[in-house]
């Protein structure tokens, strides 16, 4: 597999030389967000990573080959080529021979990741099972893909426009840890509260690292989800964005959007329908997954050290 993989050189060195490195994926550039905040998002995203001791490494799939870490120009063409596809697990070996550009969902960057020796992630939000799922099955491959590779996830729980207790449910029967940082409750991701818990509560990158350290020794594989709630400054009501949530679920349902189409556009109408403060909050979310990502990157790597 490693023949399929390259690196741009600050990523290069930092792995070779053991440093922290932060994941980060494309999805959010290509399909989460309008241009330009999404390339204005990514690079200050990598700054903030920088900013606090770590590497990013934003993946991403070109030529044939995995991208650990992207140049200006290749992130600058993530986020403007309309051609840019989605890519899961699934998608891996049809856009690496096809030599496609694919831009990387949560569960295809924590492939990425573990196959480049990277263990922490960054992200907005995991994916899940959607509402209605017992009726669709429409489960997100992020779910499955927690369940066996060794990548600490760290987000702002999973996005709100997914059924969140059947998504937990999920994750306690894959044998993923549900982390709160600073938090006892689930966050849904636009907002700080769900009304569901979490399976522990911890308070320092110290204490997640050990967590993970912990975890990964004893044999255990799979990966970690770290919640991590929006700033309180940039959350949004939980019953307002929830509104807003119902009235996109409908319009998708009445316009036969389905599979991997739906999470863009529940995202771009609940945009549309908050003013853009969705946006503004997604952004927000964002940089502060990567603060603390970077963090709890550096914790494990002097506890690995």
């Amino acid at each position: 597999m490693k023949q399929y993989l390259t690196c741009t050189e600050e990523v290069r060195h930092a792995l070779e030389n053991n440093q922290p490195v932060v994941a980060l994926e494309t999805t959010i550039i290509s399909h989460g967000m309008p241009y330009p905040q999404n390339i204005e998002m990514a690079k200050e995203v990598e700054r903030i990573i920088r900013d606090n001791g770590a590497v990013p490494a934003t993946i991403g799939i070109m030529n044939g080959k995995i991208k650990i870490g992207l140049t200006e120009a290749e992130m600058e063409e993530f986020a403007t080529n309309k051609s840019v596809e989605k890519v899961s697990r699934r998608d891996f070996p049809y856009i690496l021979a096809s030599g496609k550009i694919g831009a990387t969902t949560v569960a295809a960057t924590m492939i990425a990741a573990q196959l480049a020796g990277i263990r922490v992630f960054a992200t907005g939000g995991i994916g899940g099972v959607h509402r209605e799922g017992e009726i669709t099955w429409d489960v997100s491959a992020d779910l499955t893909e927690l369940a066996q590779t060794n990548v600490a996830v760290v987000c702002a729980g999973a996005k709100s426009i997914l059924d969140l207790g059947r998504t937990l449910e999920y994750l306690e029967t894959q044998g993923v840890p549900v982390v709160g940082y600073r938090t006892s409750e689930f966050p849904s991701f636009f907002a700080r509260e769900s009304g569901f818990g979490v399976d522990f509560r911890l308070d320092t990158p110290e204490e997640v690292a050990t967590l993970m350290d912990t975890k990964w020794q004893l044999g255990l594989n799979g990966g970690l989800v770290i919640a991590n709630p929006v700033p309180e400054a940039d959350a949004l009501n939980h019953r307002e964005i929830e509104a807003v949530i119902q009235q996109a679920l409908a319009e998708a349902k009445e316009k036969g959007i389905t599979g991997k189409q739906v999470t863009p556009f529940l995202l771009d109408r609940v945009k549309q329908l908050t003013a853009g403060k969705s946006l503004q909050t997604n952004i927000a979310l964002v940089k502060h997954n990567a603060e603390v990502a970077a963090k709890i990157a550096v914790a494990y790597h002097a506890k690995k050290n």
